[in-house]
């Protein structure tokens, strides 16, 4: 019964994250795309301190907007703040980590052909391994390798595929995945935090108390820009990482956490090709460049080819059609004891197995027939090494290619 109740509050957190996730994404994407698209305004703006204006239309109306370089002539009454769905987005993501990853972490966090930690331990490697990456960042992005752009960013990016590989080496594949997406969501999060909100804070002081902004807010309001758009960048692999559970054969592959740099690199250029867009500089390479790499991820990527389990030689001319059956038969046989004792401890109407309360994805593995329904995905998944889910069930290799063959054969 608690596992029933668990997979409620995964549905309401899961729902809400992707609400959450939509808000600020929506918001980080207008905001980037609205500071790049500013125009030099015209004098008697610029004379009020303005240093950017645009007109936009939407919705049938007209809309004026002014960017001031640092504070306006006077406060305004109602000033908007975009931050809740920040913060909520990171809420909701811990709390789905927890409730997913944490509550049932025999199956999808530990992987005891890696490291067999108890789920204790697992749990707490986690949270060090998740918190210790993003207080690395802050440290940087406060150092003087944070003032240099260049040098900033291609540290960042040292740092995650360092990052990326030892969650591989540390967590179940699919566990791997989402704890580089918690790090850069975590990252994301902190950003604002830590670094745009302090910046809008002093700008708003300054205002509210009359003073005029010094060197130290402008430097503050800087940062605060330069956080924005690395979250900007870091958004599209997020999303990526947010989708990839229900392909198997992205994480589950032998050189996952390469596949996922990869992934990284590709999604983040062709963000980069929009930001240009944004700019006025129409540069098409950003987006042909990540079109190619993905096809040449796809190639690479692609199973060996399945060889089919020779058929049995034929002894006896007087074989019969029912003695073909009955061998046929016989197959399914063994199959199923395999598929049984392997796969339906969770794929079956009513799991066993602790933690599910449903089969996962509502796949349900009890018949010859169910085989043939989902042939396809029983292939990707057992022959990639995902299912069962760390291996709870002890499948071995041999069972492995027997299940493979004979599901690639209906």
């Amino acid at each position: 019964m608690g596992a029933y109740y668990l997979d409620w509050l995964n549905l309401f957190f899961r729902w809400f994250h992707v609400i959450a996730g939509v808000a600020w994404i929506g918001a980080s994407f207008y905001f980037v795309w609205l500071d790049m698209s500013l125009q030099k305004p015209p004098e008697w703006k610029a004379k009020k301190g303005i240093s950017g204006d645009l007109w936009a239309v939407h919705g049938g109306g007209f809309y004026e907007i002014a960017k001031y370089k640092l504070e306006p002539e006077e406060m305004p009454k109602t000033l908007h703040w975009f931050k809740w769905e920040a913060y909520t987005t990171w809420l909701t993501g811990m709390a789905m980590l927890s409730i997913v990853y944490y509550a049932n972490a025999t199956a999808y966090l530990v992987d005891p052909t890696k490291i067999a930690f108890t789920n204790i331990q697992a749990i707490a490697v986690s949270l060090a391994f998740l918190f210790g990456s993003y207080l690395i960042y802050e440290l940087i992005v406060r150092s003087r390798i944070g003032k240099n752009k260049l040098v900033f960013s291609v540290t960042i990016f040292i740092l995650m595929v360092i990052a990326t590989w030892a969650s591989y080496q540390l967590f179940s594949d699919r566990a791997s995945f989402i704890h580089v997406g918690a790090i850069l969501g975590t990252i994301m999060a902190g950003n604002v935090f830590f670094g745009i909100m302090p910046a809008q804070r002093a700008l708003v002081d300054c205002v509210r108390k009359g003073e005029k902004p010094g060197p130290d807010v402008a430097a503050l309001a800087l940062m605060a820009r330069n956080r924005s758009v690395m979250n900007n960048y870091f958004t599209l692999p997020l999303i990526f990482i947010m989708i990839s559970n229900h392909y198997p054969m992205m994480y589950s592959h032998a050189q996952g956490w390469l596949v996922l740099v990869f992934v990284g690199v590709i999604t983040a250029t062709a963000r980069h090709f929009f930001n240009e867009k944004h700019l006025g500089r129409n540069k098409p390479g950003y987006l042909i460049g990540p079109a190619i790499a993905t096809l040449a991820l796809v190639f690479w990527m692609r199973p060996a080819p399945i060889v089919a389990a020779p058929a049995a030689p034929v002894t006896s001319a007087t074989t019969s059609t029912d003695s073909a059956m009955a061998g046929a038969a016989s197959g399914d046989e063994a199959i199923m004891a395999v598929v049984h004792e392997r796969c339906t401890t969770c794929h079956a109407a009513q799991p066993t197995q602790a933690g599910f309360a449903a089969p996962p994805a509502g796949i349900i593995l009890q018949t010859p027939a169910d085989l043939k329904i989902h042939k396809d995905k029983i292939v990707v998944a057992v022959q990639s090494g995902y299912m069962p889910l760390g291996n709870i069930t002890k499948i071995t290799d041999e069972e492995r290619q027997q299940l493979v063959a004979y599901t690639s054969g209906l």
